[in-house]
């Protein structure tokens, strides 16, 4: 098995902040825990994955970023950060 690490192009450092993933224009949102950070990306934890588009915004730490899925779990989501 190889490990999810080890797949990443930049090195994410462990974080706990609490964040809130918008979509449709902002009228729909869910809040979620910033697990792990990188320039590039994020690990996300939310009480279920069911309902969450594959792009939308996150907000934490008085900065909203554009969103893209890459992997899903049963309450976690890797984000890719657009630039």
């Amino acid at each position: 098995m190889v490990d999810e690490s080890e797949r990443r192009a930049e090195v994410r450092h462990r974080t706990l902040k609490g964040g809130l993933i918008a979509f449709n224009g902002g009228r729909s949102t869910i809040d979620c825990k910033v697990r792990n950070l990188s320039p590039i990306g994020a690990k996300l934890e939310v009480a279920a994955i069911l309902g969450i588009p594959d792009s939308f915004e996150l907000a934490f730490g008085g900065e909203t970023l554009a969103c893209r899925v890459v992997w899903r779990k049963l309450k976690e989501l890797g984000v890719e950060f657009a630039r």
